[in-house]
Order: structure tokens, then C-alpha cells, then sequence
């Protein structure tokens, strides 16, 4: 077959996508790969690899079946991947996961044909249900100021990615498991972001958010995500307060994160809560993250599960594992700052090749 040489023209809709060559993470000596054609329409199988980077930096590799070093987003593509997912923060320590970082990261996997999944975190630091930081230069903000800060950031971030010439950004979430909203500011209820003090605040930031993205990237869906996506109470009560407050989204985004011992309740519970939000929103669904311990032998049967699930659900658009790239005790240096141990819910074994949970991906 005739090798793709050079720049690759891509469209966000593009039926088939091939590609051929090596990169940073391939042996150095490696020959040049056949090419190989990828499908990378349709249901969303994706990955958030936002670690990638620093991983590379630390001298991380990864590894295919047959233990040959191999770059991971293609590593991720030849076993069916097709979307990659990527947070944003705001100023980070180190500067991952900031803009610069991010637009490296995407234009990289726009390189390979991937779609892309854009997740603003407004913080300088992790965003998720116990802890919205607002971000230490936004700390002293007004309302309005806030609100410009966050559409601002969320234009400035978005403008640098098509400036690049990244085009592929199907998704941007605005903000991440926002339980109870994001930009907390527990000082100031006129300022706070946090729904259960001020829900019209949290709606006001969103369609700021909303807003900024489609001035960007019309075509892109936005999305509001929460986390345990078994439990449909957490998204009525936040949907609904959006709703009653004007909110504007395109997608609820979920998180779902079971164990050993509850993942079969938790899938059912799940996929059912995707048709009745579906049906109550008139609004699609994406499991924005998923993850299960990287040596359970139950990971493989879930993820099955749930793809095979929400395949056939019309709407929901795809299911993204978070950071299956991490393995055998990697830890970023924040999780170091922080005293974290190494998360271990990636999708990686000890030696760095992907395990069977990644199975699901490349199944029919």
C-alpha cells in the first residue's frame, strides 16, 4: 500500500484514517511499520492519556504483545482506540496539563487520526467532587470576573489547539465532576461556583464556558460531567438546577469507577440511568471515565460490559478509560507533592503492555 508522507490533512468526520512511521517512544532502531488502515468513526473508544507527556519525560515506555517498544497513542490505536481525552488546567506547577502541554498532546493524536475530548478543569490543580479549587489568580475575582476569567481561559486554551491546526475537537467538558459545581469559593456565596450555595453562579460559569467553545469550535459538543454514574440522583439534582437556572450543555458526561465486589450492580445501574437521562435531558451521553484495579481479572468482563452496553444505547457516544497508560507504581510529581500513592486503575501491566481490559475496544 502506498505510504501517507507528511502533513496529514485530517477532518473531525473522516471515515478512514491511515497513517505510517515511529515516534518518540519506538526503539530507535526500529523498521518502518507496514500501514495499516484504522476506522475512527462512530462509537467513541477512547483513553485519557493526559499523563503522557510527563511520562515520556521520566523515560517511561510502552510496550505491544510481542514487547516491542511502541508510542502509546498508537499503541492505544491499533487495539481500537479512537478518541483521546485531555485536561486543562489553568496554571499548573510544572506546567502539565497546561496549555502549551495540551496542544502538544492533541496535535499528536490528531496525527493519528484521533478524535479529541477537550476537559477544563478550571483549577490550577485536580478538579473532582471534594475539591473546585479556584485557580490562585482568581481567587480575589468578582462574579463578572469570573465569569470573563472562565470564558477567557476556555478561549485562549481552544484558540492555541486550532491555531496548531487541531481541528478533531469533537468534545470540551466544562469543568470536571462538578458534584457540586466548580470554582468553590465557600467566602464568598456571591462568587462561589458551588451549587448547594449558589446554583445561578454555577449555571453562569457553565454557559461562559459554553459559550467561549462554540465561538472556537461550533461544531464541538459540550459537556457537564459528574462522577458515579450508577447513582442517577447526583444528575438529576445538578441537571435540574442547571435547567431551572438557564444552564446550557450538549452531553452529560459520567464517571464510573466499580470494584471487584459491585461492578455488576454498578453497570447495570449505570447503563440504565444513560436511557433514562437520555429520555428526561432529550440529551446524549458519554462515560467520560471509567477504570477498574489493572490486575483484577473482573476489569476485562466489565469493560466488555459496558461497551458492548452503550453501544446499544443510540445515545450514548462512547466510553473513555482514564490513564490505562500508567503502570508498575509511575506517580506524576503532583500525586508526590501531595503524599498520593501511584494509581492503580490503569490498563497497563508491570511490564507496560496493555492488559485484557483494553479487550473491549478492539471486540466487535
Amino acid at each position: 500500500m502506498k505510504n501517507i508522507i507528511g502533513k496529514a490533512v485530517l477532518l473531525a468526520s473522516a471515515l478512514l484514517f491511515s497513517v505510517t512511521g515511529t515516534s518518540c517512544s519506538d526503539d530507535s532502531n526500529a523498521t518502518p511499520e507496514q500501514e495499516q488502515t484504522y476506522d475512527m468513526t462512530g462509537f467513541a473508544k477512547g483513553a485519557d492519556v493526559s499523563w503522557l507527556t510527563e511520562m515520556e519525560r521520566g523515560g517511561i515506555k510502552f510496550y505491544d504483545a510481542n514487547g516491542k517498544a511502541t508510542e502509546c497513542m498508537k499503541l492505544l490505536r491499533s487495539i481500537g482506540t479512537n478518541s483521546i481525552r485531555l485536561r486543562v488546567w489553568v496554571n499548573p506547577d510544572g506546567g502539565w496539563c497546561g496549555k502549551d502541554d495540551v496542544v502538544i498532546k492533541a496535535w499528536r493524536a490528531q496525527q493519528l487520526g484521533y478524535r479529541i475530548m477537550i476537559d477544563f478543569h478550571y483549577s490550577d490543580t485536580w478538579a473532582d467532587p471534594d475539591d473546585q479549587a479556584v485557580p490562585a489568580a482568581w481567587t480575589n475575582y468578582t462574579f463578572d470576573e469570573m465569569k470573563r476569567a472562565v470564558s477567557a481561559h476556555t478561549t485562549d486554551v481552544l484558540e492555541a489547539l486550532k491555531a496548531r491546526g487541531v481541528i478533531n475537537v469533537e468534545w470540551v467538558q466544562i469543568g470536571n465532576e462538578t458534584r457540586d459545581g466548580m470554582l468553590w469559593n465557600d467566602a464568598n456565596t456571591a462568587v462561589t461556583g458551588k451549587v448547594s450555595e449558589n446554583a445561578a453562579n454555577f449555571a453562569a460559569y457553565v454557559n461562559a464556558g459554553y459559550d467561549a467553545v462554540k465561538a472556537v469550535y461550533p461544531q464541538a459538543k459540550v459537556v457537564v460531567h459528574i462522577d458515579e454514574g450508577n447513582n442517577i440522583g447526583r444528575y438529576t439534582w445538578i441537571f435540574n438546577e442547571l435547567k431551572n437556572n438557564n444552564g446550557k450543555w450538549d452531553v452529560i458526561g459520567m464517571s464510573l469507577y466499580p470494584e471487584d465486589d459491585n461492578w455488576k450492580e454498578l453497570t447495570d445501574n449505570c447503563l440504565a440511568n444513560i436511557k433514562a437521562l437520555s429520555t428526561q435531558y432529550n440529551c446524549n451521553v458519554v462515560i467520560s471515565e471509567i477504570g477498574m484495579a489493572w490486575n483484577s481479572d473482573q476489569a476485562e468482563p466489565m469493560m466488555k460490559k459496558m461497551v458492548k452496553g452503550c453501544k446499544a444505547i443510540s445515545t450514548c457516544e462512547g466510553v473513555f478509560y482514564w490513564e490505562p497508560e500508567v503502570y508498575n507504581g509511575w506517580r506524576p510529581a503532583n500525586y508526590e507533592t501531595l503524599g498520593w500513592g501511584a494509581y492503580t486503575k490503569g490498563a497497563f501491566d508491570n511490564n507496560g503492555k496493555p492488559t485484557a481490559a483494553l479487550n473491549a475496544f478492539g471486540a466487535e
